[in-house]
């Protein structure tokens, strides 16, 4: 059984909670807040009589025969955090994205590679049935020559209803891009390979405040792709990924429906299943720990990503080389 710490005790440490108590691998060990309240009341949802709690993530890390950690607070905090428990000498699971900057995000992968502990990033796509599906549709030449890969998100409000965070409004680590964006090109990096180039035109709704529109292309493995963003607008909320090919298209859409189009022949649903991705990330989690090997994002996959958001972000229009600052030839 793997005892395991909570630090970050919000909607997503309360989703990963609600897996940990379902699953015969896992025991809920700790649970640690800067709201009191908050960490005792997700341990007293899931945890057990002996589910320790505390507002200082350094006690949660030597909590006694505590063996992993599962970071949900904000990316500015995940250095920290994902420091001191590989220093504990605790396995570690961090949410995405891996850091506000990517400069940061190779600083975890240099400590990741100090340990011989378990990591990994919470980015669900690598199990999401559409996705997957998606996935080896495309490496499997369903859609034929792929022509162009399609990102679209459309976000009525930011941050959305259900998001009472503050930190979700600030450039410096919240965003839409950050906070969903990640999700989608972590999904291109999986379709087609690291992205090559970004060159993207990004609006923000204020001085140090999120970026509310962008509109950009890139390149991965001679690829064109596409980004369109908007926030603060009337209408439905949105978020896609579509390849076109020269023989057909594929749309994931809502997070979790594959749609296949054919032109004349019409449209057809290929998945329609969401998937229990955080219980498939414990489960992978877990073999690795014992030792069966495990198919999780590494710290270095999403710091590859992490470069590419910093990359839209610094283009201004020019063309950039994600993990270079610099301009592509």
């Amino acid at each position: 059984m793997i005892q395991i710490g909570i630090v970050g005790c919000g909607v997503i440490g309360n989703r990963l909670a609600a897996a940990i108590d379902d699953h015969d691998r896992y025991e809920l060990a700790a649970a640690c807040d800067l709201d009191a309240d908050r960490a005792a009341s997700l341990a007293a949802d899931h945890g057990t009589d002996r589910t320790a709690t505390t507002t200082d993530h350094a006690a949660l890390v030597e909590t006694d025969g505590l063996d992993a950690v599962y970071v949900g607070v904000p990316p500015l905090a995940h250095r920290e955090v994902v420091a001191d428990a590989l220093a504990a000498g605790k396995h570690v699971i961090c949410e995405k994205p891996i850091a506000a900057d990517a400069e940061t995000g190779r600083e975890l992968v240099g400590l990741a590679e100090e340990t011989d502990r378990v990591t990994a990033v919470n980015l669900p796509f690598r199990y999401t049935p559409g996705f997957v599906r998606l996935r080896e549709a495309v490496a499997a030449g369903e859609v034929g020559d792929p022509r162009r890969v399609e990102l679209r998100f459309r976000f009525p409000q930011w941050p959305r209803e259900w998001q009472d965070v503050a930190w979700l409004e600030s450039r410096e680590q919240g965003g839409p891009l950050r906070e969903v964006g990640t999700h989608f090109l972590f999904g291109v990096q999986e379709l087609f390979g690291p992205i090559e180039t970004v060159s993207a035109d990004v609006g923000y709704s204020g001085p140090d405040a999120y970026e509310d529109e962008v509109v950009g292309t890139f390149r991965a493995d001679g690829v064109r792709g596409t980004i369109d963003l908007l926030c603060d607008h009337e209408g439905e909320e949105e978020n896609s990924v579509t390849v076109v090919g020269d023989e057909a298209s594929l749309s994931l859409t809502e997070w979790y429906r594959l749609v296949r189009d054919r032109g004349r022949e019409g449209e057809e649903t290929l998945v329609d299943e969401r998937g229990d991705t955080v219980r498939a990330l414990l489960t992978e989690f877990a073999s690795a720990v014992e030792g069966e090997g495990g198919d999780l994002v590494s710290f270095a996959e999403a710091t590859r990503v992490q470069e590419v958001l910093d990359a839209i972000h610094a283009s201004d229009g020019d063309r950039v080389r994600p993990g270079t600052g610099g301009d592509a030839p």
